[in-house]
């Protein structure tokens, strides 16, 4: 090998380390590590995995109406999983936002009003999944 070839090898192995040596003491923002793992949770109960594997079809036009839910618990449309991560969404949002509230003691009237969207967000969201899990039962 020549001296120039040897010179390259030697400063790419150097330069790789150095770039093996950033990422690995690199210190993500718990922020965003936080939002990818919530990302990631609601990708995953809404069905994002089926979605993926299967491809279904956004929603149906059959015997001129649209179905955007499928008539049953077994498949799934594009929509469902669209419904559900939004309701998942929701949820959480509202168990985020009553944890908020706990942090408000100094001010009762902010923390109430806190809790009362948080409680709010998260009956709603459940009894939107229990609706939507119940249409889906009873095929339409």
């Amino acid at each position: 090998m020549s001296d120039k070839a040897k010179k390259q090898a030697s400063s790419l192995s150097f330069t790789l380390s150095q770039w093996f040596s950033k990422i690995s003491t690199m210190k993500p923002s718990s922020l965003l590590v936080t939002g990818v793992v919530i990302g990631t949770a609601l990708f995953l109960f809404g069905g994002g995995i089926y979605d993926i594997i299967n491809q279904p079809y956004p929603a149906v036009y059959y015997n001129s109406r649209f179905y955007f839910l499928y008539p049953q618990l077994s498949e799934q449309f594009i929509f469902d999983t669209v419904i559900s991560v939004i309701l998942y969404a929701m949820g959480f949002v509202g168990l985020i936002a009553l944890y908020q509230s706990s942090k408000h003691a100094y001010s009762p009237r902010q923390a109430y009003m806190t809790m009362v969207v948080g409680v709010t967000l998260l009956f709603l969201a459940y009894l939107f999944l229990e609706y939507f899990i119940r249409l889906k039962i009873s095929g339409g």
